[in-house]
This record gives C-alpha cells, sequence and structure tokens, in this order.
C-alpha cells in the first residue's frame, strides 16, 4: 500500500517535486534531500541521504546524475532504508550503486525496488530479473502521446532558433 508512506525523494527538482505533489495526494509523508533547502515548501529537508533514508519507507531517487550524485544510493543508504525500505530509481541509472543494490535485495536487507533506469543501459543485471520483489521497466514513465508530442515540437522549435543563430530554447550547459 503507498496510501501514508513516508516518501523520500532525493533531488527535489520539477520532477521531485511533481512526485511529491501526486504523493501527497495519497496521504504520504514527504521528506527530501537536495542541493540546498526549499524555502518554498513544507517538506521535511535532509542535508545528507542517510538521514533521509533512515526517515522513510520510500525512497525516489529524482536527481541529476553528477559527479557528486553518481552511487549516492549506495551500501549505506540501503541500510538506512532498511529491510522494510523500498528504493524507485526513475532517475539515472548510475545514481544507484547496483551491485549493492542487488545484493541488499538478494539477502533481504531492502523490500523491494523499483527501477526503469540501470547502470550500464540497456544491460540490466541478471540477478534482477528473476527477483520477485522487483519491478523492472524501459524508461519510458513519460512516454505519453501528448509528451511525445510536445518533445518533437521542442526539436523543431530548437532548429528552427539555432538555424537563425538566436539562442537555443533548451541549451545543453
Amino acid at each position: 500500500q503507498f496510501s501514508g508512506k513516508s516518501v523520500g525523494i532525493i533531488g527535489l527538482g520539477r520532477i521531485g517535486s511533481a512526485i511529491a505533489k501526486r504523493a501527497e495526494a495519497f496521504g504520504c509523508t514527504i521528506s527530501y534531500n537536495s542541493r540546498s533547502k526549499k524555502h518554498n515548501t513544507n517538506y521535511t529537508y535532509y542535508s545528507n541521504v542517510v538521514d533521509l533514508a533512515a526517515n522513510c519507507v520510500i525512497l525516489i531517487a529524482s536527481c541529476a546524475l553528477t559527479d557528486e550524485t553518481r552511487h549516492i544510493v549506495n551500501r549505506e543508504v540501503i541500510e538506512a532504508l532498511g529491510p522494510e525500505g523500498i528504493l524507485i530509481n526513475i532517475g539515472r541509472g548510475a545514481l544507484v550503486d547496483e551491485p549493492e543494490l542487488v545484493s541488499a535485495l538478494l539477502e533481504g536487507r531492502l523490500a523491494g525496488a523499483g527501477l526503469d533506469v540501470f547502470e550500464n543501459e540497456p544491460v540490466v543485471p541478471k540477478a534482477l530479473l528473476g527477483l520477485e520483489n522487483v519491478v523492472l521497466l524501459p524508461h519510458v514513465g513519460s512516454d505519453t502521446v501528448e509528451t511525445s508530442k510536445a518533445m518533437a515540437d521542442l526539436v523543431v522549435a530548437n532548429l528552427e532558433v539555432y538555424f537563425l543563430h538566436k539562442p537555443l530554447l533548451t541549451p545543453v550547459v
């Protein structure tokens, strides 16, 4: 059951905030870790991911992948989440130390995981494929007709401004 659970979100950006809003509708208590505390929210802020994991049942990784966030969900975080905890990674595969995740799932140190990204995509660790406490999905959560059209429109709009020598709408920095 999802309703009423404590949900921790790593990365309270656009996607993390949207997840929090939806989880709130299910009566979940929300806490988060981000580079900095967000002053426009009433969610509980944790300055480190270990404390966040220790204070939630469901931990959702939705932050960007950087040198600082690579393997942000490591053995220590998984241990803090504990044997009743669920890890969901919808960010980038390398946010999670996959061998540690597999080990924790096999040994019962983590209750389950929901993954739509993997560290070495498209390769999914074989050990995950047969586990009943894991849900695996290709990274298609945003693949609706509306979202696909919006993405295609954005590509066209970026190409138009590029060839007009104007600033890109969504530059990659």
